[in-house]
């Protein structure tokens, strides 16, 4: 056994247990850095399950609740957009209906027009360009260097012609050329072309109607037809019909039937022409109205369009029907319906005698005569054949200007005539207080002067003395028409209105007939038959008032025959030129013509032979 020296056995036996109590701390001291770096074991594995089983009962419950949402409270919501978004209604093209004139003659219809547009870069290889230019050019009557220079600029999509007629297309259609390619559409097309504007107006591009009837009729011109729901398939995106309604493929076969008649609107056209160009006139008017019931024959105005072609091609004021929407004084030919207040209110009786010396002062003013002349001693059909403004100033001058204003606007002056043309113009009368206060407004109005009307309006009123008193409503539809001749829808127009006497209206026209036989005129006479008439020339107001130097509108009004009256006949023309031009020398030839192309048209035998 090996000694150390200096230690005993006791020395050895405490550094024995000191020994070991250091190991003892540093083991402990081991187990604690274990500790610290090793991770934290929960000390409960249910509090992590729980956890879980919250976030997820937390979710379940947030989608629940959305789930209501969109399912009960936005249900009802969102399902009508989902249709939105996949439905929708179509309603197919259907054509306007067709216009006629009284005799079913055709002066309005929808035909097929095909766009033509040309993709050289399809042409292949079988047919050089210059050749397909060559075949078309000759179908087309086109320069086949221009179509091919056309060809050369653009690749695809080159438009060749908007209008094709179906036969033309046909033609093409025939040559079986790749890159050809014709699109089918219908458009508005009038035979008659500008005969019968005035009235039956036209269609834009859209095929909304901008005049005429075309405009003011349009919801009677549209076909009905119920609309499909369409929807979309959700795999190829085609259109798949949801349900087509019962009566879809019905389309009734009506049209619209007019009381124009083509042949007299024709002549009327004609006579109106030739006065504007002799007189080289600004521009005229001529309507013929059936005084029984209001129904309008022939309605021209000139100048007018064609409304076959681009809108954009005439002036748009050509558009605008001025005999129903301008107002302008009538002159003269106002007179005989003064003269039938008059006897209708009892201040004058028919053989009465008035004193024209040519001059008479009302307040300030001084009246004349047009032409400046005296007449002596004339009787009330003399005042009328002799267009005399005093006698007429003082037939008027018998009755109070209250009274004779109500008398105004019985007969409709400050109305309208309510006819079914778009764009009619109220007449217009002065104030009452203003017209009853001041003795020249009945003075002048007593010869036409100071208001203004329509052509047509006074047309309306003179139709009054033809068929006996009654103001009817004036009017160029007759209905809707089945294609076997049967009316199934009418306007709705205003009663007739009694406003003279039949005593009167009769005693009137027996005095306008001596215009015609006797008086201004003799230059719409026609041998055998009976025919009452007023000459008018009257001054132009101006826009800012008082009248223009020079510048006068001629007219005159016909209603025949006397014996059985019906038929009103007015022409105006606006602005002649030249020397001679009044309502007997411009005016009265044209309304003559109308009454021979009348006559003949709807028959009417001369007097006695009846």
């Amino acid at each position: 056994m090996q000694k150390f020296p200096g230690k005993t056995s006791r020395t050895f036996k405490r550094e024995g247990i000191k020994s070991r109590f250091n190991r003892s701390i540093l083991k402990k001291d081991r187990q604690r850095k274990f500790t610290a770096t090793s991770p934290q074991v929960s000390p409960n594995p249910k509090y992590r399950l729980f956890v879980v089983w919250g976030i997820l009962i937390a979710a379940c419950l947030g989608l629940g609740i959305n789930l209501y949402r969109l399912q009960i409270v936005d249900g009802a919501k969102l399902t009508q957009k989902a249709r939105n978004q996949q439905m929708f209604r179509m309603r197919p093209f259907i054509p306007r209906r067709q216009i006629l004139d009284r005799n079913n003659r055709v002066v309005a219809m929808d035909q097929p027009v095909y766009t033509l547009y040309i993709h050289p870069t399809l042409f292949g290889k079988n047919k050089s360009r210059s050749e397909i230019a060559r075949q078309l050019g000759t179908i087309l009557n086109q320069d086949p260097e221009e179509l091919e220079a056309k060809f050369n600029k653009q690749k695809s999509g080159i438009l060749i012609s908007s209008k094709l007629a179906e036969e033309v297309a046909d033609q093409i259609a025939g040559l079986k050329l790749n890159g050809i390619d014709l699109r089918k559409k219908f458009s508005r097309y009038y035979p008659y072309q500008d005969l019968v504007s005035d009235v039956v107006g036209y269609v834009n591009s859209d095929r909304r109607g901008k005049a005429g009837i075309e405009y003011s009729q349009e919801k009677f011109l549209e076909r009905s037809i119920k609309a499909v729901h369409m929807s979309r398939d959700g795999t190829t995106g085609g259109l798949v019909a949801n349900r087509v309604p019962d009566g879809f493929l019905n389309v009734d076969k009506l049209q619209m039937q007019l009381t124009i008649d083509i042949r007299l609107q024709r002549a009327t056209r004609e006579a109106l022409k030739q006065q504007i160009e002799k007189y080289q006139a600004k521009r005229g008017a001529v309507i013929v109205m059936d005084s029984w019931d209001g129904s309008i024959l022939a309605l021209a105005c000139q100048p007018t369009y064609n409304p076959n072609k681009n809108f954009t091609q005439d002036d748009i004021s050509l558009f605008k029907n001025w005999a129903v929407a301008d107002l302008y004084e009538p002159g003269s030919t106002f007179k005989p319906l003064n003269v039938a207040i008059a006897l209708e209110t009892g201040s004058i009786q028919p053989n009465d005698v008035f004193r024209d010396t040519g001059l008479i002062k009302v307040a300030d003013r001084e009246i004349r005569n047009a032409e400046r002349n005296s007449n002596g001693n004339i009787s009330v059909a003399e005042i009328l054949q002799t267009s005399s403004n005093i006698g007429m100033v003082k037939i008027i001058q018998r009755l109070q200007p209250s009274i004779y204003y109500g008398w105004l606007e019985r007969i409709g002056l400050g109305q309208k005539s309510d006819v079914d043309l778009p764009s009619e113009t109220n007449s217009r009368l002065k104030p009452q207080e203003e017209f009853t206060n001041s003795p020249i407004e009945p003075a002048t109005a007593s010869f036409g002067q100071g208001f203004s009307l329509t052509a047509l309006q006074l047309v309306q009123m003179h139709g009054a003395l033809a068929n006996g008193g009654k103001l009817v409503t004036p009017h160029v539809v007759k209905g809707l028409i089945d294609n076997k001749g049967q009316m199934h829808t009418q306007p709705n127009l205003s009663a007739p209105r009694q406003v003279f006497s039949p005593q009167t209206t009769q005693t009137v026209l027996e005095m306008m007939e001596s215009v015609v036989d006797q008086g201004s005129g003799k230059a719409a006479q026609i041998p055998g038959y009976r025919i009452a008439g007023k000459t008018g020339t009257a001054e132009k107001a101006g826009a800012t008032g008082g009248y223009i130097s020079g510048s006068k509108i001629t007219s005159f009004v016909s209603i025949l025959p006397v014996e059985s009256p019906r038929y009103v006949v007015l022409a105006l023309v606006d602005e002649p030129k030249g020397e001679n031009t009044y309502g007997s020398t411009v005016a009265a030839p044209i309304a003559k013509e109308v009454m021979e192309a009348l006559i003949s048209i709807e028959k009417i035998p001369p007097t006695g032979s009846r």
